[in-house]
């Protein structure tokens, strides 16, 4: 029973239909399928890998045997794709040279030349540096490979607590008015009698007209400055007594001023 099913499993489907035979006819290219069991991303990955699989010291590299296992890698890469050995050869000459002048007898006083390997060590330790600071990059977390951005909509509720207003925002706001008052300022000497009652008064009246007042519009900086100390007094002496609120949406945003809900009745 066993046998039977399998005898009618198909080998293959083309195109969502079952293969039970293969053609005879049936050519397949002796390049068609690769099989790439190392991948690099140059010549200096190649040597590294090769350094770490051995476990060779990198501060003494023995350069025989390692352009041998170099030579050898590079020949597979030239009969599969020359056109990208170009690098790997230039880096298999520079192995050559490395080993030649190693072979050279050196001056008896230790100390007058230059490992030939000392270059290429730095090298080697400065691109080990770079990659594994990319892997731990590639690590963190990235939008759209390890999470996605969720947008959320929220609906804001205009009636809702504004907050509070600062000295700051009071300060910023008193000295644009002093600015807007300096421009249209006249030379005028006179003795004029005001009183904060009377302003808290008119701001009252001015409130109950209207739910919401910008904290500009209570002043006129055309009566002068007098007329504007006089009139932020009041505005202070009512938030001191508790018959007005002053709010402001977002930070730098204007100033509104409006009548404490308990005193909505009791204004004349």
């Amino acid at each position: 029973m066993v046998s039977e099913t399998a005898a009618a499993a198909p080998v293959a489907r083309v195109y969502g239909e079952p293969v039970h035979e293969i053609p005879h006819d049936l050519y397949i290219p002796p390049d068609a399928l690769e099989i790439f069991l190392e991948q690099f991303e140059g010549p200096l990955d190649l040597l590294l890998y090769l350094i770490r699989k051995e476990n060779i010291n990198v501060l003494d590299i023995p350069m025989a045997a390692l352009t041998v296992q170099y030579l050898e890698y590079v020949e597979i890469m030239r009969a599969g794709a020359l056109e990208l050995a170009a690098e790997y050869l230039l880096m298999a000459a520079l192995l050559i040279e490395i080993k030649s002048r190693m072979l050279l007898p050196r001056p008896a006083v230790a100390g007058l030349e230059e490992d030939p390997r000392a270059e290429l060590v730095r090298r080697l330790l400065e691109y080990e540096r770079m990659k594994l600071a990319a892997h731990r990059l590639n690590e963190v977390p990235q939008a759209g490979r390890d999470f996605s951005l969720v947008c959320v909509l929220f609906e804001r509720d205009i009636g809702g607590q504004m907050p509070e207003v600062g000295t700051d925002d009071l300060r910023m706001a008193w000295m644009t008015l002093l600015t807007r008052a300096a421009v249209n300022r006249h030379h005028r000497i006179t003795r004029e009698e005001l009183s904060v009652r009377e302003h808290m008064s008119r701001i009252l009246r001015r409130l109950q007209e209207a739910r919401y007042v910008e904290f500009k519009e209570l002043f006129d900086p055309g009566k002068g400055i007098a007329i504007l100390v006089v009139t932020f007094l009041a505005l202070l002496e009512l938030a001191r007594e508790g018959l007005v609120q002053l709010t402001q949406q977002p930070a730098y945003a204007p100033i509104y001023v409006k009548l404490k809900t308990s005193h909505l009745t009791t204004v004349q």
